[in-house]
């Protein structure tokens, strides 16, 4: 991996990737967004992410994991992209459901590391789990990810939350505003189709972000690392 911006210089991934670009706020924890597109900007191919990715994105996403503890994802991501237990110690992992629809017969949940983030209306059939569900609840209607996050940090000590879509879950934070760093990973090519943005099912909005790295490797993958502008 080369590093072009802001500073031209080979690296590696766990050096260009050593920590968070920011701290948590005074009230949640720093939200980076970890996301790989193709060049037309679909998010998938054949519904998961898996032909979009490479060794060097692979290993992006395994590291950011590392520097966060809690990792968010929504339920429909979950399950298509098969989350299991998380591989860093005492990491969590919340899965994001309006519905309540959530396979809890799963290594992930089994394992006691998972945990649902849902609104305060939303009944959980937990009768295929053994043992308690822990649940994250906020807001009635539509889950208040702002709360969620605010109890997150308290029920777990959560300074990083690191989030992994999907889409309508990106969306939701965006719309709140609460996506501090956005790591996106573009793989070089076009896969066509119909596969949704980074964002979908959102309201229209203006976020503004700075680039604060970009590194390129030999596949010609470019690896760039967004903050907010506040």
């Amino acid at each position: 991996m080369r590093i072009v911006y802001p500073s031209p210089a080979e690296s590696s991934v766990a050096a260009a990737y050593v920590a968070p670009i920011g701290g948590p706020h005074d009230d949640r924890p720093w939200v980076q967004l970890c996301m790989v597109s193709s060049l037309d900007g679909s998010t998938v191919v054949d519904g998961t992410s898996g032909a979009l990715s490479s060794p060097n994105d692979t290993a992006v996403l395994a590291q950011l994991r590392s520097l966060a503890e809690v990792v968010l994802v929504g339920a429909g991501t979950a399950a298509g992209e098969g989350y299991g237990p998380p591989k860093t110690p005492g990491q969590r992992i919340g899965v994001v459901t309006r519905s309540g629809s959530v396979d809890l017969d799963t290594d992930l949940f089994r394992s006691g590391a998972g945990f649902v983030v849902t609104t305060t209306t939303t009944d959980i059939d937990t009768s295929s789990l053994d043992g308690d569900l822990d649940v994250v609840r906020a807001g009635a209607d539509e889950v208040d990810l702002t709360g969620a996050l605010e109890q997150i940090r308290e029920r777990y000590g959560a300074g990083v939350v690191q989030a992994e879509g999907g889409p309508r879950l990106n969306a939701a934070l965006a719309d709140a505003d609460l996506i501090d760093e956005l790591a996106l990973s573009t793989s070089p090519g076009i896969v066509g189709g119909d596969g949704p943005r980074l964002t979908r099912g959102g309201p229209p909005i203006e976020r503004a972000y700075e680039l604060v790295q970009l590194a390129i490797d030999d596949d010609q993958f470019l690896f760039q690392r967004w903050r907010r502008r506040r």
